[in-house]
């Protein structure tokens, strides 16, 4: 009996101290609030490499003035995702739009409408981003609005 609970404990040990609920809540959110529609390599271009789900986009979007922004690795890999990031920098990053080092998230993150989660959602939302398996996954540079960016890229046009 102790030996189940020992091994059943050590299961649960990379998941958050709120318990395995948030997680699969937050696992729910990201799902419904399409985290993986821009964060998952392929998806836009017909090719999702769900092998790889929500470590970067590899399509990114244009901004006018602004420039082109990549979706980044959500994954916790210390070089190229949210590995560094606490859970209050995520929820900080979802509902007020600002990075840890101060700097705004790109316009076209949904960050106004998912700034009305409760608490208690962003907390298993951010809870489930720091449960994934690190996937190294470097996404294409910020470019500004006056350099070449490294990628695809979508755009508005005006006819």
């Amino acid at each position: 009996m102790l030996a189940t609970l020992l091994a059943l404990t050590a299961g649960l040990a990379g998941l958050p101290a709120s318990g395995h609920a948030d997680v699969k809540r937050g696992e729910y959110l990201a799902m419904i609030m399409d985290c993986g529609g821009c964060h998952t390599p392929g998806i836009m271009l017909g090719k999702p490499d769900f092998a790889r789900s929500l470590s970067g986009g590899d399509v990114g979007f244009q901004i006018p003035g602004l420039g082109v922004f990549f979706p980044p690795n959500l994954t916790p890999d210390d070089a190229t995702g949210l590995g560094k990031w606490s859970k209050a920098d995520i929820i900080k990053a979802v509902t007020k739009g600002e990075r840890p080092d101060g700097r705004m998230l790109a316009p076209a993150m949904p960050w106004h409408s998912y700034g009305r989660l409760t608490a208690k959602d962003a907390d298993a939302l951010a809870g489930y981003l720091k449960s994934l398996k690190p996937i190294s996954n470097k996404v294409p540079a910020i470019s500004g609005p006056n350099e070449k960016p490294g990628g695809l890229y979508l755009t508005v046009a005006q006819p």
